[in-house]
């Protein structure tokens, strides 16, 4: 459906219409296209944010408005082009559909949910081309086929040659085969599975509920249980282990005696440990206490090897924006942890070699996972709860988008979440290994450590900043449309 979800909208953009017009046309767009992806959100803010059910709806709608203007932006100025140029200018939409996909990655903060690259991830031969371009380079060519299709439509309404009907069809039909044949041959040969340091890791899903997770009663349980959980990992070969986001039932750098089953169970195993706890750092006198999201890895030795902060906060899960303006939204203004965001894109020693994580939706950044790899990591880890979604499409979503990162970079990608999804990506999007969610679960499967370096982590999101560049361009060239 992706490939064609814009063909509708940009046909009837075509037409003789106002400006107002193609506006409320591209947010109808945009609140089917967020509706039916961001609903869950819904009962996240209702059962975790302690509010009553008619206002979760109410904030989820804003959001979902506030997503869809991004689309109404987008009709507008291919309205405004398309009005000057006539119907070939239809073929520069995806260059103005990139663009506000970035906007929507950066403005207030940015949440890059569900961008429309992310269709194709399980599609190998075509997610591919993110290797070159990264997930915008994905939109980009999924767009260019809606604009195909409509461009022909229009332009066989205005009776042109057929030459000028066919001709962006053929170009784009063209270039979405040879992508495809590289593509196929690109993940068939797959060099990088075989090249690089091979490790077992284990990944540890304890899927415990969101209200046990907060219950002092069942903190010691919850805890025995990974602990439980790693052993059985390592019997099973695990030379390295995962736990999801916030594992622990306590603060690790607090609670030693905890602390000290952790590094007493990495030192006699000889494993490093990954796993995900709250972190107060205390001030000088008078200074305040600063709250932190991280990431711990204890060591092979049972100390400390290092610690990641998490950089980009969720806003409303750990910090409210403008809180003193959200009054009507009190219940989930206290709800919410007030945790600072993380300065460093700090890495972490696995033996000889060193390696990312990323904490929950942060790995839908592209830019920030790409900050990593450019710091020499040589593999990639993500960590998340997800017991926030409950059973809906939202876990589904969050996995895939992370297995975006994997081909992006050329590395393998290794996933600990507490209610699922966990799972190993290879290099090339592959899924190696994956849990259904909701379910407990010790997984080992073999990923490698790999320095090789894919075009897009050279050059990022180079694309995506020259199509805001055209889009400006074509922009001045339309200014005197009335």
């Amino acid at each position: 459906m992706a490939w064609i979800a814009l063909t509708p909208l940009l046909i009837a953009l075509t037409g003789l219409m106002t400006m107002r017009r193609a506006f409320t046309l591209g947010l109808v767009t945009g609140v089917v296209y967020f509706t039916g992806t961001l609903y869950w959100i819904t009962g996240v803010m209702a059962r975790y944010g302690d509010m009553a059910w008619w206002v979760a709806v109410l904030i989820n709608a804003a959001l979902i408005l506030y997503q869809a203007l991004y689309v109404a932006l987008f009709a507008v100025v291919v309205r405004r082009i398309v009005f000057k140029h006539g119907p070939a200018a239809l073929m520069a939409a995806p260059l103005v559909w990139v663009t506000t996909e970035l906007g929507r990655t950066y403005v207030l903060s940015g949440f890059p949910w569900v961008l429309l690259g992310y269709s194709q991830t399980s599609v190998l031969p075509i997610a591919q081309f993110a290797s070159l371009f990264g997930v915008y380079g994905v939109s980009m060519l999924v767009a260019s086929v809606s604009a195909a299709l409509a461009s022909h439509v229009a332009s066989h309404r205005l009776h042109l040659g057929r030459g000028r009907q066919l001709a962006p069809l053929a170009v784009v039909f063209a270039m979405v085969i040879a992508v495809a044949a590289w593509g196929s041959r690109r993940a068939a040969i797959a060099e990088w599975t075989r090249t690089g340091e091979p490790i077992r890791v284990g990944l540890i899903q304890g899927n415990i509920d969101q209200n046990e997770k907060i219950d002092p009663a069942r903190a010691a349980a919850i805890f025995q249980d990974y602990l439980r959980l790693t052993r059985q990992a390592i019997r099973e070969g695990a030379g390295f282990v995962i736990w999801p986001e916030s594992s622990t039932p306590f603060r690790f750098e607090d609670d030693l005696r905890s602390a000290a089953q952790i590094r007493t169970l990495a030192q006699q195993a000889r494993v490093p440990i990954l796993f995900g706890s709250d972190q107060f750092v205390r001030g000088a006198s008078g200074a305040p206490t600063t709250f932190y999201n991280s990431a711990f890895l204890v060591g092979p030795d049972g100390t400390t090897g290092g610690v990641y902060r998490k950089m980009h906060l969720v806003p409303f899960g750990e910090y409210v924006p403008a809180k003193n303006l959200l009054f009507f939204a009190a219940p989930l203004v206290q709800a919410v942890s007030d945790f600072s965001a993380g300065e460093e894109a700090a890495l972490l020693p696995v033996g000889d070699h060193l390696i990312s994580t990323a904490i929950c939706y942060e790995v839908v950044y592209p830019d920030l996972v790409r900050r990593f790899v450019a710091g020499g990591s040589e593999m990639l880890t993500t960590i998340t709860n997800d017991a926030w979604f409950g059973p809906t499409s939202a876990p589904y979503q969050h996995f895939e988008q992370a297995s975006m990162r994997a081909i992006e970079e050329g590395r393998y990608l290794v996933r600990s979440a507490n209610t699922g999804i966990s799972g190993i990506v290879d290099p090339y999007g592959r899924v190696i290994e994956r849990t259904r969610i909701y379910e407990r679960a010790a997984v080992v499967g073999e990923a490698r450590f790999l320095k090789t370096v894919t075009v897009y982590a050279r050059i990022g999101d180079l694309l995506a900043y020259a199509s805001v560049l055209a889009t400006a361009a074509l922009l001045t060239f339309a200014r005197r449309v009335k």
